[in-house]
């Protein structure tokens, strides 16, 4: 780290927040009601509209958005004539998956190796705590130079829409200069980066049914439809033997002219077990980044221990599509839905039901924030110039803001770098990164202040 003021207070104040992110992280919030209580979201947004409230900002609320869920919302002004910035990021979580592989208890911040480990830690209450020490050393060194509003959503992981839904039913509410989204992640540790586009996503559960009842396998299998055996058929029909995504009438060839991500490196960051190769064809990059990939996230069958000899009645899944720019999430979950109807065997009675959609994001690098995130991040990070990057994953807040606010300067930052393993059991975050990061976010609003004045 360099020897500027604003790198030696967010220096000091890294201990305390450990503690804060150590009490963030033990909210199980979670917002899906039915795994975990609805009371964990709303004890972590009030935990959070406290945080906002002590720093000394005003119409500080807890939004009540169409999903059921709350966003915190506060406003700090900043010196008249100022420019506004947006600080985004989320304080829900996704659930921990398989406790039992957890090396530390998943809501429990525990270091370990040089990295704070616990479930959102880097997904995204990191991101919250990484505004708080921006603004904290700004204010410790003269002031923050802009106006700050922050919004931190409550069910950004589920994709229910709720806070997109809120914001285009009050405009004025989160209209900005400039929105910095702290939900993504350097390329990786040490790299500063912003990610230039997001791919959208669709999310869909299919059902299909073939019996009344479960019939007995001994009885009756070998004519007897069984619905399980049609579903892994249909599934089996999302993707070619290679593992190229094939949705009917999706394209699927795009390339990624930027930053490429060499497949060694792909392959240990995603801990490819040895002698399994990738899916797909063209680059990683190509793949993860300008492509559509689909996944099935969740199959609805009896479990190993304690299954009968049975045909299967009916089955379920859900189903994620991930849709790069370029491409229209709403087309794309038409051509999904007519898929799974065209390919079920052996008339399988079909129902889709959507469960979330977000459109794909792509930012314009060439703005003048830009400019002021490079320069603060070439500061924090000694050395290296900042990269732009793709993300495979979804933030559909994004396009939503983008419509409202067409002539905000949109940027994408945050603590998800590959070695975080979010939305995976053993989620963290490095602290050094936790620090340099905000260093560059403090260093931003600084330049990007003064850039509004010259």
């Amino acid at each position: 780290m360099t020897a500027h003021p604003i790198s030696e207070t967010i220096a000091s104040l890294m201990p305390r927040a450990k503690g804060e992110l150590t009490e963030l992280v033990a909210f199980q919030s979670v917002a899906d009601p039915a795994q975990f209580p609805k009371s964990e979201c709303e004890a972590a947004a009030a935990w959070v509209a406290d945080a906002l409230r002590a720093e000394d900002f005003q119409d500080v609320a807890l939004l009540d958005t169409p999903d059921g869920t709350q966003s915190v919302y506060g406003f700090l002004p900043g010196p008249a004539g100022a420019p506004t910035v947006l600080l985004y990021a989320h304080y829900d979580v996704q659930p921990p998956l398989d406790e039992s592989a957890w090396i530390s208890p998943p809501f429990e911040l525990t270091e370990r190796e040089g990295r704070w480990f616990g479930r959102g830690a880097a997904d995204c209450k990191g991101g919250f705590i990484m505004h708080l020490l921006a603004l904290r050393a700004l204010k410790a060194n003269g002031g923050v130079p802009v106006s700050v509003k922050v919004i931190a959503e409550g069910s950004e992981e589920q994709g229910t829409g709720g806070l997109e839904r809120y914001a285009e039913a009050h405009p004025e509410l989160l209209a900005a200069d400039t929105i910095v989204i702290g939900d993504t992640g350097n390329f990786r540790v040490g790299l500063p980066t912003v990610t230039a586009t997001l791919r959208g996503m669709t999310m869909l559960r299919v059902t299909l049914d073939t019996l009344e009842g479960n019939l007995h396998s001994g009885q009756f299998g070998g004519a007897a439809p069984d619905a399980l055996a049609a579903m892994i058929q249909l599934l089996a029909s999302l993707r070619a033997e290679d593992g190229t995504t094939t949705v009917d009438g999706l394209t699927t060839d795009a390339e990624w002219d930027g930053l490429q991500y060499p497949e060694s490196d792909f392959r240990k960051d995603a801990k490819v077990l040895d002698g399994v190769e990738l899916i797909g064809t063209g680059t990683v990059a190509d793949r993860i980044w300008a492509r559509p990939a689909v996944t099935v996230i969740g199959i609805d069958c009896p479990p190993v221990v304690g299954a009968t000899p049975s045909l299967q009645a009916s089955a379920r899944a859900q189903i994620s599509l991930r849709v790069p720019p370029g491409q229209d999430a709403a087309e794309a979950t038409k051509l999904l839905t007519a898929h799974l109807k065209a390919h079920a065997p052996w008339g399988a009675r079909v129902s889709v039901e959507q469960v979330g959609q977000g459109q794909a994001f792509r930012a314009d690098t060439s703005s003048p924030a830009y400019t002021s995130m490079a320069q603060a991040m070439e500061a924090a990070y000694p050395g290296e110039k900042m990269q732009t990057s793709g993300m495979g994953g979804s933030i559909p807040l994004c396009n939503t803001l983008a419509a409202l606010y067409p002539e905000a300067e949109i940027l994408l930052i945050g603590l998800s770098e590959p070695e975080a393993q979010i939305h995976a059991v053993n989620e963290s975050v490095s602290p050094e990164e936790l620090e340099r990061l905000s260093v560059a976010e403090a260093l931003f609003l600084q330049n990007y202040a003064e850039s509004k004045r010259s």
